[in-house]
């Protein structure tokens, strides 16, 4: 397979401003996005909310999985004002709800300390990097209309980004770069235009609690910014090195911009200056070439940095040398060359897919998309934490995480033998054991309740959806068991032994035991969240029923394979779980009335599609239960990751045909954007569940699962042509 050009016929090429489909340059721990320019030179081009001129775009931004912030309380606020007794087969239990509503998919709160709450810790924006005017010593923005002759492509290959324009009559060339190992961003601005007064401004904004937009510009007193003296590096001749140190509250972080013949300035207070020419050399030769590196001071809000090689972090401005010529290059021009060199290692292991030359016309869309995804997931999804649905672009919830999302985010790593990817996420579960042993605890149940929308430090936050969720309970068990298939051996069980076990005992302690066996509830909410005004009343959720047994069996096969005693409570719950209600031959959502709205995800697809087969899914009565979503369900309140599960549904049930449609449904929320992101609603302008589940499902369909189908590729039509290698069987 020739992996170069399966990656490089999809390179993305914009040659107008699509406010809806950014670029992005990242390496799983922090990412820039831009606009047409290479920079952030024209934000209100990407509004939060549609213009005449413009739709709802994709906020520019600069994140990292280290940046966090808390706005300051007026008064101590914790969970406990939030905490409402409910009514369980076990008696009374504390759960964190929410005085409010839901509205346009938004949880609304009447209460200032569970507005806190829920946007505490908020995820940052490091900083803004924008071309700018300096005319007689006024700098000002540059405007679109300013702008000609633009043309931009992403080369997915090396993870560089060259746009080309025209301004005020000049020429100019910019190359945008992302460092693999480091948070630091590589340019090279090439143009007569330095010459005329371009120049590059870094500008810094407070932290914010708001939807969306993690930028606050309008506070700047809350805030510092300190730029220090330059200085020379100690190993480089000519190259100098500025350092900004900022603070907001108590997170802390610094900027460090470095550079031959350039001069860094400050000329408001949070807003940094970028120039040619220095002391030495003035004047410009019409390039200039630079990187910026964003620096956590590891303690605060603002966290360790965590390394995805054993690298040093810290940058060493113009070290990198061409490997062909030996010669030193220019900062920006070194990030460049260290990320030529890491996206061709990424493309050239792995899994691959390639389905071009299938006649269904359908085939090249679907390998784009399945490309794309693949970038898009390793430059947002691959970090030291599960990622916020909106990745490393823009805050969705407030930047704080879903765990129910994760296995969406995150198990194609596995599929895709690139379970390295994986790891480091998985691997934050520990980190918060003691908090979720705490909730399970206080509610009267073993090991650890994973919750549900969260920050770093894994404490809940208020709603009357999420702290009602189940399903994401299974999924470290799921992920885990992705993590050994990838790998067996005894250092991926041990590692990952607390996690599961403490899991099941949960589950299995959650699940109450009746005259028909083992039941799930109330009170709870499903995957698919249509039930949150009868959360207090919901039992038995298809989906949840299949995870359950499937989790706790897994769970039981790990002390199995550790050589450790079996937990007889496991297996006992595991194999007497009820069987979910069926209702005209279909099976129901919840097995209490009104069993199935035909609204949001059509979840109980799920227990056999994401799942394996159990032994309380029939697969008849899921086949009618596919063809009955497929009929008649609402799609416009459908999620991205919803065709995924109908494809993976289809796939098991021997339906290839299905699968295909259901991957490419013409739907609004099955959208692909130029740029490869799932873009849902003007609120969530891209979703990175969306494209995880693609790659999941694809996965699937390429490989095949166990006891499934020998024949190759089994989840795709025989008469589409597909070639995959580097890929791992599903369970």
């Amino acid at each position: 397979m020739d992996r170069k050009a399966l990656v490089r016929r999809h390179n993305v090429h914009q040659q107008e401003l699509d406010s809806r489909s950014p670029v992005s340059v990242g390496n799983g721990e922090f990412a820039f996005t831009m606009d047409l320019t290479g920079f952030q030179t024209l934000p209100g081009s990407y509004p939060v909310a549609p213009r005449d001129d413009l739709p709802a775009g994709t906020l520019l931004g600069t994140q990292s999985q280290w940046g966090w912030h808390t706005i300051p309380s007026t008064e101590p606020y914790d969970l406990d004002g939030s905490t409402v007794i409910y009514d369980s087969p076990r008696g009374p239990v504390p759960y964190v709800d929410m005085v409010g509503d839901i509205v346009n998919d938004r949880e609304t709160s009447t209460s200032a300390a569970e507005d806190w709450l829920r946007a505490n810790s908020h995820r940052l924006d490091l900083g803004r990097i924008s071309l700018r005017w300096l005319h007689n010593g006024v700098e000002r923005g540059i405007r679109p209309g300013e702008l000609t002759r633009t043309a931009q492509t992403l080369d997915l290959w090396t993870g560089v980004v060259t746009s080309r324009f025209f301004l005020a009559g000049h020429p100019v060339k910019i190359t945008t770069a992302c460092h693999p190992d480091r948070d630091e961003l590589g340019f090279r601005v090439e143009s007569t235009a330095l010459g005329a007064g371009l120049v590059v401004g870094v500008a810094f904004p407070y932290g914010s609690g708001a939807w969306h937009d993690a930028a606050d510009w309008s506070n700047p007193g809350a805030h510092r910014t300190t730029l220090a003296e330059a200085t020379p590096s100690e190993e480089h001749t000519g190259c100098t090195v500025w350092t900004a140190d900022r603070e907001l509250d108590d997170s802390r972080y610094q900027v460090l911009i470095a550079g031959r013949n350039l001069t860094v300035e400050q000329p408001e207070e949070h807003r940094l200056r970028v120039r040619p020419g220095s002391p030495a050399h003035p004047g410009s030769n019409g390039v200039l070439d630079f990187s910026i590196s964003f620096l956590s001071s590891g303690d605060g809000d603002c966290l360790p940095r965590h390394n995805h090689s054993s690298s040093d972090h810290t940058p060493d401005p113009g070290r990198t040398a061409h490997a062909s010529t030996g010669v030193v290059l220019s900062p920006g021009s070194s990030v460049a060359a260290a990320s030529s060199a890491h996206w061709p290692e990424f493309w050239s292991t792995g899994g691959a897919v390639e389905l071009h030359v299938t006649e269904d016309p359908r085939a090249e869309e679907l390998e784009r998309r399945v490309v794309l995804s693949q970038y898009l997931t390793a430059i947002n999804c691959s970090g030291s934490l599960p990622p916020q649905e909106t990745g490393l672009v823009c805050n969705s919830w407030r930047g704080r995480f879903h765990l129910e999302m994760h296995w969406w985010h995150a198990a194609h790593f596995a599929h895709w033998n690139r379970v390295e990817l994986l790891l480091p996420s998985l691997r934050w579960y520990a980190t918060i054991l003691d908090v979720a042993r705490q909730t399970a605890t206080a509610q009267g149940f073993d090991g650890v309740r994973w919750p549900k929308q969260v920050g770093p430090d894994g404490r809940e936050s208020p709603s009357p959806i999420g702290t009602f969720l189940i399903w994401q309970q299974p999924h470290p068990i799921y992920l885990a068991e992705l993590v050994y298939r990838a790998n067996p051996g005894p250092e991926v069980l041990e590692e990952f032994a607390g996690i599961v076990f403490e899991t099941a005992a949960f589950m299995a302690s959650f699940a109450h035991q009746t005259s028909r066996g083992f039941e799930l509830g109330p009170p709870l909410i499903p995957a698919q969240e249509s039930y949150g005004a009868i959360r207090a009343s919901v039992t038995n959720p298809t989906f949840e029923l299949a995870y359950w047994q499937w989790g706790l069996e897994t769970a039981a096969a790990w002390r199995e394979r550790l050589g450790l005693e079996a937990v007889e409570e496991w297996s006992v719950v595991a194999k007497a779980m009820v069987a979910p209600k069926v209702r005209d031959g279909v099976y129901a959502a919840i097995d209490v009335a009104p069993f199935t709205i035909r609204t949001d995800h059509p979840s109980m697809l799920c227990a056999l599609g994401v799942l394996p087969q159990t032994d309380v899914i029939d697969p008849d009565i899921m086949r009618a239960t596919l063809k009955d979503v497929l009929a008649d369900w609402d799609w416009d309140s459908t999620w991205g990751w919803d065709y995924p599960v109908m494809a993976m549904t289809a796939a098991r049930l021997g339906d290839p045909e299905a699968a295909v449609d259901a991957l490419l449904l013409d739907a609004g929320k099955n959208t692909v954007l130029p740029n490869g992101h799932n873009r849902q609603t003007d609120s969530l302008p891209l979703y990175l569940p969306g494209n995880g589940g693609l790659l999941a499902a694809v996965a699937l369909m390429a490989a095949g699962w166990d006891n499934g189908p020998e024949r190759h590729a089994p989840g795709f039509p025989e008469d589409w042509t597909v070639a995959w290698e580097g890929l791992v069987q599903s369970p």
